[in-house]
């Protein structure tokens, strides 16, 4: 019997180790981790969002640059199969009402543990806290095991090791240097759909006033728009939060790309915040200009507009004495606040990570071309996706197009 090694526990490795065990391979899974499935479990703590309803073309268009690529995989194992799939493992699924989908119950660990059982089950055989180092001198798989350092042999290896974020999960990145030193080509890893710090020319960050009254609380019913120096354009309406330094939170991941992309270029960007998006600029205008006698600004803004809280206060965090004592100025700014963002926050404190292993380096099966028989799978390839369900599907898609392309390798039975 052929064997196969799948390294990485997570989603992209356990359907690898599915397709695998199910086309007569031997099959182990190697984890640096005391069990498989972290980052899966911490997803799903606020209700683990499996995929998303929406139809196949938009669907491919989250993936931006690399949508030929991800749509390829898609065909195979994208939303359908996944919800197909998730029921076979006897766990049902619904679509909210932003399109995204859950299982019933919102829970991921129910769906983890029927997923082993169905592993375990099909003889998949699993060895937690070994750390993959790379080849030794004969080709073999090298690890740091508990019991120390341990080769193994097999007949093809698909490496499913996560991006750069969240390392206390085992997202370390630290299988980067071991591949380049092999010659392939890998995209250095970024930060993705995450927060950033905002910055003046004379501070980084809110004033320590702002900071110290609404760090954490939420900017709702909001939304923002943003044009890139390339044309690149978003516009959405959500929510987001401040935070100490900066803002993070669902409509910041949504536009984080961008963004990112921008401060590597630029040094800096600016989004624009519409703290009224159900407001038209005349209606705004008009109420702002409205006469208010003896009451202040914050009281006039409160009754005219709704307007107080965090809202409230990003204005005079943001513009001048001038500019808030201006109706036009003010009005405005009521519909397109610039909020300028001068730093990614740190690799680690973001939800997934962008960059890795070049497309261009791997054959239709996921294959290194520079390495026959090693196979890669999951957030360690260079693509990038919105929250929503994007990010699982892909990884799960990249997994079972991986398994295949080992079972076709190796020649087995129904491959």
């Amino acid at each position: 019997m052929k064997t196969a090694v799948v390294i990485g526990g997570g989603p992209a490795g356990l359907m690898a180790a599915e397709v695998l065990s199910g086309s007569g391979i031997e099959v182990h899974v190697f984890d640096a981790m005391p069990s498989v499935g972290r980052k899966f479990l911490l997803a799903g703590k606020g209700g683990l969002n499996l995929t998303h309803s929406e139809g196949p073309d938009a669907f491919a268009g989250r993936y931006g640059a690399r949508r030929a690529q991800i749509e390829s995989l898609l065909r195979s194992f994208g939303s359908g199969q996944l919800r197909g799939w998730a029921l076979g493992l006897g766990v049902e699924t619904f679509v909210g009402s932003s399109g995204r989908v859950f299982p019933r119950d919102m829970k991921a660990a129910p769906l983890l543990r029927a997923w082993l059982h169905r592993l375990r089950a099909s003889g998949v055989q699993f060895h937690m806290r070994h750390r993959w180092t790379g080849w030794d001198a004969a080709g073999a798989l090298a690890f740091d095991a508990a019991q120390g350092p341990r080769v193994v042999r097999a007949d093809a290896v698909v490496l499913a090791l996560g991006g750069g974020s969240w390392s206390r999960l085992g997202s370390d990145g630290a299988w980067v240097p071991l591949l380049q030193a092999r010659g392939v080509a890998v995209a250095p890893l970024q930060p993705s759909n995450c927060g950033f710090d905002v910055g003046t020319d004379q501070r980084k960050g809110w004033t320590e006033l702002f900071a110290t009254r609404h760090a954490g609380q939420p900017f709702k019913s909001v939304a923002i728009s943003f044009t890139s120096s390339f044309g690149e354009t978003f516009e959405r309406k959500g929510e987001f939060v401040a935070t100490q330094t900066g803002v993070e939170g669902s409509l910041v991941y949504a536009a984080s790309a961008l963004l990112r992309d921008e401060v590597a270029r630029a040094g800096s960007a600016t989004f624009y915040l519409d703290l009224l998006p159900d407001w038209s600029a005349e209606k705004v205008l008009a109420e702002v200009s409205h006469g208010r006698g003896s009451r202040s600004l914050a009281s006039h803004l409160k009754s005219r507009l709704g307007l107080e809280g965090i809202k409230s206060a990003v204005l005079y965090e943001v513009l001048s004495k001038e500019q808030m004592l201006s109706a036009s100025a003010l009005a405005a700014a009521l519909k397109a606040l610039p909020i300028r963002v001068v730093a990614a926050r740190p690799l680690d404190e973001a939800i997934s990570s962008a960059g890795g292993v070049l497309f261009e380096v791997l054959n239709q099966q996921l294959m290194l071309e520079q390495l026959p028989g090693v196979f890669c799978a999951g957030e360690m390839l260079d693509w990038d996706a919105p929250t929503g369900g994007y990010l699982l599907t892909a990884s799960m898609a990249s997994g079972f197009a991986a398994g295949q392309g080992v079972a076709r390798f190796l020649g087995a039975k129904g491959s």
